[in-house]
């Protein structure tokens, strides 16, 4: 608890001990912990007390007087006011290092498990330029349109034309296609207000094919000047192959909504992932560091140790990229996704690379498993791959009763993955191993496969 004798706006000093799950610095004065950004475990720190809660605090880093040689020059200072990069200042080593030990803690603390084998974080070769698509806010900025990110905690536009994590590709697109916005007098979007027509831009581009999706989010049905725009986009952008409307005309903060125009091209682009050709639209969920991606999706494929016999459930399986995966392996895989244009998508892509072992189904997880446990489908290896809020209780309740001898949970968040793990763990299985992937580099947020068995 704050003592009386913290102030805030006072300045303090003390020695960083931990980092949170966020990639803040812990720092303890008269045992009441600050959360610092930008510091790493061991240095010496001088702060600002800006925000004083019972149990914690908040501090601004004024700054470092004992350095740590895990330190390292940031590359870009705006990618930490907009929350991109917020472990831009520690080298690649350490954050594979913190990525690991994130993962370790949430197993220990909040699934209890004890002596689990949390393996090193796989990195990649070069942890920069590596995302395959960008949403980005357009917005007016004193006057003129811009493109860029909020400061973080705000809806408070910076302009940004590098963001460094992405492939410069797209960032260039993004200049291109705000630079033909400008020309044409397009309004920005404005929350306040409601009005405006263009609420976002949104690149997606192959890794391996260079093919390029361009998506505009509009506030109404159509642009003013939509044919002479269209023209300029087809013209400056290269490797375009879509070119999408999405009209989202409701007050929210969900940037897509469910109608899509196609204003030019086809209604996807292709990229290539575990040597397959996937056909990825406007709407569907696609890993965004495709390297690191493949690395993931090895590690889920040897987790799932495949001999051909085996009948596979994937859940939540997108576009089919780990179905069709596993099916070049297994007797038989059946998938399910709650997006029904993810498994249009899967159906094609199941299509175009000759492969016929793998069944697609729209629903929810929770739903569409008991319906196939009915009909007596029982599976030797379970994948699942749920979004961050983990697996639906009542799946995981007819998972265990499917009895499958392995199960493959690929997580995207260690705190739920930790808390289903647990549950599994209770009703009869154990943890072989967790073995973290950095797909999300010089940030906080890391993904892990866990090898689940049943205990004989």
């Amino acid at each position: 608890m704050a003592t009386n004798t913290l102030k805030k706006n006072d300045y303090y000093d003390g020695v960083v001990v931990d980092l949170t799950s966020k990639g803040q610095g812990v720092v303890k004065i008269d045992n009441y912990p600050f959360f610092i950004e930008g510091v790493i475990p061991g240095e010496t720190v001088h702060f600002k007390a800006i925000k004083l809660n019972k149990k914690y605090g908040f501090g601004r880093l004024i700054n470092i007087s004992e350095k740590s040689p895990e330190r390292v020059e940031i590359t870009d200072p705006i990618g930490r006011q907009i929350g991109t990069m917020t472990l831009q200042h520690m080298t690649y080593d350490a954050q594979l290092q913190f990525k690991q030990k994130l993962v370790k803690d949430a197993f220990h603390k909040l699934g209890g498990f004890e002596n689990t084998e949390v393996r090193p974080t796989i990195g990649m070769e070069n942890p920069w330029g590596y995302r395959n698509k960008a949403q980005i806010p357009v917005r007016d900025v004193k006057g003129q349109l811009e493109t860029g990110f909020y400061r973080r905690g705000t809806h408070n536009l910076i302009p940004v034309e590098n963001f460094y994590i992405q492939d410069p590709e797209i960032d260039k697109i993004i200049v291109t296609v705000r630079d033909i916005m400008r020309e044409f007098h397009v309004q920005p979007y404005d929350e306040q207000t409601l009005k405006g027509e263009l609420r976002h831009i949104i690149v997606k581009r192959g890794h391996y094919t260079g093919q390029v999706m361009v998506t505009l989010v509009l506030n109404k049905k159509s642009l003013r000047n939509q044919e002479a725009i269209v023209e300029e986009i087809v013209n400056q952008v290269p490797g375009l192959v879509s070119l999408v409307a999405n009209i989202n005309t409701k007050n929210t903060n969900v940037i897509l909504g469910k109608e899509n125009n196609i204003l030019w091209g086809q209604e996807f682009y292709e990229d290539e992932m575990m040597g397959l050709t996937l056909r990825i639209s406007p709407n569907s969920f696609y890993q965004v560091n495709t390297i690191q991606a493949e690395r993931l999706y090895q590690e889920a494929i040897n987790a799932a140790g495949l001999t051909g016999e085996e009948t596979v459930m994937d859940a939540y399986c997108g576009i089919g990229s780990i179905s069709l995966s596993l099916a070049r392996e297994a007797k038989q895989v059946y998938a399910m996704e709650m997006v029904p244009e993810a498994i249009e998508m899967a159906e094609q892509n199941a299509e175009l690379n000759n492969i016929s072992n793998t069944t697609f189904e729209v629903g929810k997880a929770e739903d569409v498993l008991p319906k196939w446990d009915e009909q007596g489908i029982k599976f030797d290896v379970a994948v699942v791959d749920p979004p961050r809020k983990g697996l639906d209780e009542a799946f995981i309740e007819t998972l265990v009763k499917q009895q499958a001898e392995r199960i493959v949970y690929v997580s995207c968040n260690p705190a739920t993955c930790a808390r289903d793990c647990r549950i599994i763990a209770d009703a009869g299985y154990e943890i072989q191993y967790v073995q973290p992937v950095d797909l999300f580099c010089q940030t906080v947020h890391t993904e892990a496969v866990v090898l689940l068995t049943k205990v004989q």
